[in-house]
């Protein structure tokens, strides 16, 4: 086996020997650049071991440079050494610093590949003490919120505590003793950063102030106990505050100084969660991006929901944020796309022969998307305004039914994904009115909600796709709040088999007996394939039966939180779950006109109770379309 370089070539050691490599061999090559230089059953041999061991040594000298310059710079001229650079007194050089060297190794001889956890010293300084600052800061942007306090930094120690974030575990130094491989091994390690996460907001808050907050918050996985105390303090010691203030640009500019201190001279890139109030969105990205965006790596801008509050609005909204940012920078986040039945949507498409041949019109005949809220959820935000039409239907209804129906992409990379998606959203028809039914849970005493407010916290309509795919396919929808409980299903229907030679054994409603894919994320996650089979004993009766995997019987392991999946996507750079701004502005086109008889309040939501099933409106548009109806 063998190391290779743009210009360097060695033999590496053979760990499974006990033996340590010579420090010189008559049959050594060494190639650098377009040099090389084989020895020979000759005295040539001690030449070249001296080189060698030249070589060795000067590179140790330029490491200690660069460890003291704190700069990735020179790790350009480790990868482009040439042989002719090293100087021709190598033997005086060797028996200079033979001796520095020999004391350097001693002090490690015992044991050379000991772990080394940064410092947990809660100095903004520990990260850069061994030449090395972290190349990944991640700030929350309105830390102090619920969204952060519940959901942000929980994900990212979830992250942290599985091993998904960067973390320093060697020092160069430690590997050094082995041989002279190794030093280009560490080299090679030290490319993955460690990370350090800023929390900001306006608040009075000191660094132990933050993290007193949010310890609270963190818990290690079910199926990870081990060292989860110290995971936690080492996490929280890589957690500090920065007061913003009221002028963000101000504060921005302070927190890049921040971050520059964190980061050294090193390449560094950076990720920033604008966990702030819609309002103050556009001023926060603004000045974020003039004074705090590295220069020195990527940046990547995570935007909660809602993106606009109609076509015009998100329409200025995006204008204005790709006059700041690369469109490929933002990453517009929906938490319940996170979910682990969106993933599995692709996969189980384009990765079984069985579907992806009856993926269409010819053998699908309706598609049904629940997503259904029970009392737990919190309702309050509708009222204002917002409704369920924004903040579930626009992102993640539509975004489910885009991963659902499009043609297969030519890869797994985001762009090709999202490619496929816009070209479905663009082809759904605008909503009919007709084909809408809203509601509005009756409120309690405890809402203290305007009863004249008509924004709807239930949603059920058809829709259809106008592509050779799907034309005439309708995609049922019912979304809602304060319902009986908490459900998440995708159904898909398949035609009645023609002429079926069982139809008098299946009974009199044959619609019973269709084959039919479930796919459900809540109260359990599964996925159920319903069929007919013959019940066994004397004569023949049939039955309507599931086949049925069920996740927490297949699998042990927890299921990660859809923020936790989200966050790492954005960490990675895959995009395929974030909406671009050409799906925004189409998944706007769909929704407007609903949205336009709503403000001029042509469209009443049927009240129903909270607890229940819902309005009965969706049971008689059903009924039009053709579907049944599945009950709760």
């Amino acid at each position: 086996m063998s190391l290779s370089f743009p210009t360097l070539s060695i033999p590496s050691w053979d760990s499974s020997t006990s033996r340590p490599i010579p420090q010189c061999s008559s049959s050594l090559n060494v190639s650098a650049g377009s040099l090389q230089v084989v020895t020979k059953n000759s005295g040539g041999g001690a030449g070249l071991c001296r080189r060698f061991c030249g070589l060795k040594l000067w590179v140790i000298k330029r490491f200690n440079l660069w460890k003291k310059n704190r700069e990735f710079g020179p790790l350009k001229e480790f990868m482009t050494i040439k042989y002719q650079s090293l100087p021709d007194d190598s033997a005086e050089e060797t028996k200079r610093l033979s001796k520095s060297e020999e004391s350097s190794l001693h002090e490690l001889q015992a044991d050379p590949f000991t772990n080394v956890v940064p410092s947990r010293s809660h100095s903004l300084n520990h990260a850069t003490e061994g030449g090395r600052g972290p190349s990944l800061c991640i700030a929350v942007i309105g830390a102090t919120g619920e969204l952060a306090r519940a959901k942000i930094f929980p994900a990212l120690f979830a992250l942290y505590y599985s091993g998904f974030l960067p973390e320093v575990r060697f020092t160069l130094m430690s590997i050094l003793y082995v041989s002279f491989v190794y030093i280009l091994l560490a080299l090679l390690y030290l490319l993955n950063p460690d990370v350090v996460i800023f929390g900001y907001s306006r608040k009075d808050l000191k660094d132990e102030d933050l993290r007193s907050i949010i310890a609270s918050t963190l818990t290690c996985r079910i199926d990870h106990q081990q060292n989860c105390g110290d995971k936690m303090e080492a996490f929280l010691s890589k957690t500090y505050y920065l007061n913003g203030g009221y002028d963000n640009c101000v504060g921005m500019s302070n927190l890049n100084a921040r971050m520059e201190q964190i980061e050294g001279g090193s390449k560094a890139n950076r990720i920033f969660y604008l966990s702030v109030p819609q309002e103050a969105l556009l001023d926060v990205a603004s000045c974020l991006a003039d004074n705090a965006q590295t220069c020195k790596g990527w940046n990547r801008i995570i935007i909660e929901k809602p993106f606009g509050f109609d076509a015009l609005s998100s329409q200025q909204f995006t204008k204005s944020l790709l006059s700041k940012f690369e469109e490929k920078q933002l990453y517009r986040i929906d938490h319940l796309l996170g979910r682990n039945l969106i993933e599995n949507l692709t996969v189980l498409r384009f990765s079984n022969l069985v579907f992806e041949p009856l993926w269409s019109r010819t053998y699908i005949r309706n598609i049904q998307i629940i997503l259904s809220e029970d009392l737990h959820s919190q309702t309050r935000r509708y009222f204002d305004g917002y409704g369920i039409i924004r903040d579930i239907v626009h992102s993640h209804i539509l975004q489910t039914i885009a991963l659902l129906a499009m043609e297969p992409p030519i890869s797994l990379d985001g762009e090709d994904i999202r490619n496929e998606k816009v070209k479905v959203l663009r082809s759904i028809r605008r909503l009919d009115p007709s084909d809408v039914i809203l509601g509005q849970y009756k409120s309690t005493s405890g809402d203290k909600v305007n009863l004249n407010n008509l924004t709807p916290t239930f949603f059920a309509a058809a829709l259809y796709i106008d592509n050779a795919r799907w034309d005439g396919v309708p995609f049922l929808i019912k979304t809602g709040l304060g319902l009986i409980k908490h459900r998440v299903e995708i159904r898909i229907n398949f035609h009645n088999v023609p002429g079926n030679l069982y139809r008098e054994r299946l009974g009199h409603n044959i619609d019973l007996a269709t084959n039919e894919l479930i796919l459900s994320d809540a109260p359990d996650e599964a996925i159920l394939v319903k069929i007919n089979n013959k019940i066994p004993g004397l004569g023949l009766q049939l039955d309507a039966s599931e086949l049925n995997l069920l996740y927490k019987d297949k699998y042990s392991a927890e299921v990660p939180d859809s923020y936790e999946h989200l966050l790492l996507d954005v960490i990675d750079g895959d995009n395929h779950l974030f909406m671009r701004s050409d799906e925004l502005a189409a998944a706007w086109n769909i929704l407007t006109p609903i949205l336009q008889e709503i403000d001029k309040n042509n469209a009443t939501p049927e009240l129903y109770e909270v607890g229940g099933r819902g309005p009965v409106g969706p049971y008689y548009l059903y009924a039009k379309h053709g579907v049944r109806w599945i009950d709760d």
